[in-house]
């Protein structure tokens, strides 16, 4: 009888161990196969990235950012008007776009929690902020460029602000969302009405990572062509009129990059290179701001 017991204990220790052998096995193959998953999109990332220095870099220097964009087959120039357009672009889109994603997202958060409009409001932001942006500037086209019969600066400025509100809102509706209700209970209790509390507390209290959305709305719309080709166009000239057609960076890059001229495509590079290190700062920020105010 011990006999009999002894060796079904072996058989079962013998059991356990090839199961926890299998385990062991089954997660050196996950592990493998998520590190070989990462390995693979790095590598592309990596490739991207070091294509955009090596063939960039030859082209910063301080023509780029003094000089206008040249004709056509002619050495030097730069893209100081595609900078400045570009510059414009964002940042009235961000004046626009900043305000209004801000008090949609109070009203989400603070007024409407789970009312029906606050509801239909969040569902159009998700399908919002997962919309290509070629179909935010066709709809800016058929609204604006379309009536207006010709592109402009304003439908420009439109479209990235489309673009960027819906992404201002859902930070906004989160870092409010985040506010212990504690707080907004004891302002209650002094009598303090809604707006104030909201003004001097709940707002005052998530103000870091609301800029942090803000500039990642920023590096979010810096670098979009598509809506771009739809709306404001470009030109080759130095304006600062939004009522017409603005030289801006994404679509000078676009038509540099696709013509047969190589100081142009050089340029080109130089433009990527330059988004790529604005939206790589941008994003730098917006993680140190939000990390100070984590610790």
């Amino acid at each position: 009888m011990a006999t009999m017991d002894m060796q079904s204990d072996a058989t079962l220790m013998e059991t356990r161990r090839k199961k926890q052998a299998w385990r062991r096995q089954k997660n050196r193959i996950a592990l493998l196969l998520s590190m070989a998953t990462m390995a693979f999109g790095l590598f592309w990332l990596v490739w991207i990235l070091f294509s955009t220095v090596t063939k960039g870099i030859d082209g910063m220097s301080l023509a780029l950012f003094t000089e206008m964009t040249p004709p056509p087959n002619t050495a030097g120039g730069g893209l100081a008007n595609a900078i400045a357009g570009s510059g414009l672009l964002i940042l009235w889109a961000t004046v626009i776009g900043t305000p209004l994603g801000i008090m949609a997202g109070i009203y989400l958060a603070e007024y409407g929690r789970k009312s029906w409009l606050a509801e239909i409001t969040r569902f159009i932001n998700d399908i919002l902020l997962s919309a290509p942006s070629i179909v935010v500037g066709l709809f800016v086209y058929t609204i604006v460029v379309a009536k207006m019969e010709h592109f402009s600066g304003w439908a420009g400025v439109i479209a990235l602000a489309l673009l960027q509100i819906p992404i201002v809102i859902r930070t906004t509706e989160n870092m409010l969302k985040l506010v212990p209700d504690s707080l907004r209970e004891a302002a209650y209790a002094l009598g303090t009405p809604k707006w104030r509390m909201i003004s001097a507390i709940t707002l005052k209290a998530s103000i870091s990572g609301i800029l942090t959305g803000i500039l990642l709305a920023v590096a979010r719309i810096a670098g979009e062509t598509a809506p771009l080709l739809f709306t404001s166009l470009s030109n080759q000239f130095w304006s600062t009129d939004l009522s017409r057609p603005i030289a801006n960076l994404p679509v000078t890059i676009f038509k540099f990059a696709m013509s047969p001229f190589a100081e142009w495509q050089q340029l080109a590079w130089a433009g990527v290179l330059l988004i790529t290190l604005c939206v790589l700062l941008l994003n730098i920020v917006a993680r140190v701001i939000f990390a100070k105010k984590k610790y």
